[in-house]
């Protein structure tokens, strides 16, 4: 589970660690963090450890500590066709689901299709994917 204010802009090179595939966003990734009023860099080691897992309340200095919302993000492959993967997404608080909902990604455009109110939500989704089809890709070659 991804923090929900975290931002992921670049995958990883090399993610060698085959246990990197059971993250959240289906490897390591580094980014922003979007909490509060101004988007930040976190530290490499607040990024593995929080960022990347989430549940970062009460141990992140940068998450809100009157945020009512959720503590993680969850993303699941649902269904594949061949032009889009339908995803479900949760959104945690407290370890129980908080809000929940489906995403179709397509192919073509590289896109969650339908833009997103939530951009973090939805460049999560966009990173899950990418990692689901980098580990594809290479497990095609092998």
């Amino acid at each position: 589970m991804a923090c929900p204010y975290f931002y992921p802009v670049e995958r990883r090179t090399p993610d060698t660690d085959p246990r990197s595939a059971m993250l959240p966003l289906g490897g390591t990734w580094t980014g922003l963090c979007r909490a509060g009023t101004a988007v930040a860099k976190p530290e490499e080691k607040c990024q593995s450890a929080l960022c990347s897992l989430g549940y970062a309340r009460g141990v992140c200095a940068r998450f809100p500590t009157d945020d009512a919302g959720p503590d993680a993000v969850r993303f699941a492959i649902t269904r594949e066709q061949p032009n889009s993967l339908h995803l479900y997404y949760v959104l945690e608080r407290n370890h129980q689901p908080f809000a929940h909902g489906k995403l179709e990604y397509s192919l073509p455009s590289g896109q969650v299709a339908g833009m997103l109110s939530a951009e973090t939500l939805q460049r999560q989704a966009e990173a899950y994917v990418a990692s689901y089809l980098l580990r594809k890709k290479e497990a095609s070659v092998r």
